[in-house]
């Protein structure tokens, strides 16, 4: 199975679940490199508890920030200066690598994480909501990651079906439509993991 970096077309979208999904899926492991808010607890606490994989393959993040803001914001908070350095990927493999709300969110300076992601070279997967306004936030991530030389393995859905939407995304940035992820009454390890098999091929990660 492949390795994949994760992008979302906004933030609170659902991305960790999804990342969470195909890290169990893929049995491989996750790593947010930059983790900003920690009241709330970390999206690693959470892809732990949702993904059933065991705790060793769940790596540790290079920063932990403490304010719930942009990464560049949240380390100047902090008084810390990201080191892209410090952003190369670890050995481990399959790796689900997450980054932080979209695309050209910056970690400092001009560099964003479409940038990471291009250095990175790993395929990367949009993970697009649903709900109005979806078609123009996906097309604008589709067409920046491309801008920076990454290669976009497709788009994951998040939310009720709207097969207009996501067929337009699909039609209009010629990307792939990988699946969508529905809406799940009970959010835990085994009923994400239900739904992304029955929603997703792995066929398609491989």
């Amino acid at each position: 199975m492949s390795s994949f970096a994760i992008t979302g077309t906004d933030t609170e979208i659902g991305k960790t679940v999804f990342s969470a999904a195909l890290a169990g899926a893929l049995g491989g492991y996750y790593w947010k490199p930059v983790q900003a808010g920690l009241e709330d607890g970390s999206d690693a606490a959470t892809v732990a508890r949702l993904s059933g994989l065991p705790t060793e393959r769940i790596l540790p993040e290079a920063y932990r920030l403490t304010t719930p803001c942009s990464p560049h914001r949240a380390a100047e908070i902090d008084g810390v200066a990201i080191d892209p350095e410090r952003l190369a990927l670890p050995p481990q493999r399959p790796l689900v690598a997450e980054g932080a709300g979209g695309a050209l969110v910056p970690l400092g300076g001009s560099l964003v994480y479409a940038d990471i992601f291009a250095d990175w070279g790993l395929p990367v997967v949009v993970v697009a909501r649903t709900t109005l306004g979806t078609i123009n936030h996906s097309l604008l991530t589709i067409e920046a990651l491309r801008a920076r030389g990454c290669r976009v393995h497709g788009v994951a859905f998040v939310g009720d079906a709207v097969e207009d939407s996501e067929a337009t995304i699909a039609r209009i940035g010629k990307v792939r439509r990988l699946g969508r992820l529905p809406r799940l009454p009970q959010l835990d390890a085994p009923t994400l993991a239900a739904a992304f098999a029955e929603h997703f091929a792995i066929g398609d990660f491989a």
